[in-house]
């Protein structure tokens, strides 16, 4: 049994890219999830669409997508993908009082599209946070995660409680 590396350190433990030249091309998904708490009033007034600065949950979800495919400028090492599809659902949970952030990515590449997705579910979740802390300063955005992956040499990957 091999013991796991880092992939991101080369044999002298320096930083480096993954060399993924020799990878073969594949459809490559990944699904993440993530939540944001909130005071009863201040998903009240999100959903009823009283919020000064408008669509609260339209604008995050753009926020998202955008942010998916910025993730190679902001998060060192990362390839940059060619992503084909990035859909966010928001989904408002009253009897937890939170909104629940779930990203699915998508793209034919060398590479997996994990982190893009999970860009998308924390910017998407800021957002939020953002545009409502006039009104609730002690949002709490948590449970960040890889839900599920499929695609590239490491196969189909499930969280066991997931979706």
């Amino acid at each position: 049994m091999t013991t796991p590396q880092l992939t991101h350190f080369n044999a002298a433990g320096d930083a480096h890219m993954v060399d993924v030249g020799d990878k073969n091309f594949t459809y490559r998904i990944a699904i993440t999830e993530g939540f944001i708490s909130l005071q009863s009033a201040t998903l009240t007034l999100i959903l009823q669409g009283g919020h000064k600065k408008g669509d609260v949950l339209g604008i995050a979800r753009i926020a998202g997508i955008m942010a998916s495919k910025r993730t190679s400028d902001l998060i060192p090492l990362c390839h940059p993908l060619p992503l084909t599809h990035v859909e966010i659902i928001l989904t408002p949970e009253l009897e937890n009082q939170r909104i629940r952030c779930q990203t699915t990515a998508k793209t034919h590449g060398q590479t997996g599209v994990e982190m893009e997705a999970l860009m998308a579910t924390q910017i998407a979740l800021l957002t939020i946070y953002d545009m409502c802390k006039a009104v609730d300063r002690g949002m709490t955005i948590d449970g960040v995660r890889l839900l599920e992956k499929s695609g590239g040499k490491s196969g189909h990957w499930r969280v066991n409680d997931a979706i």
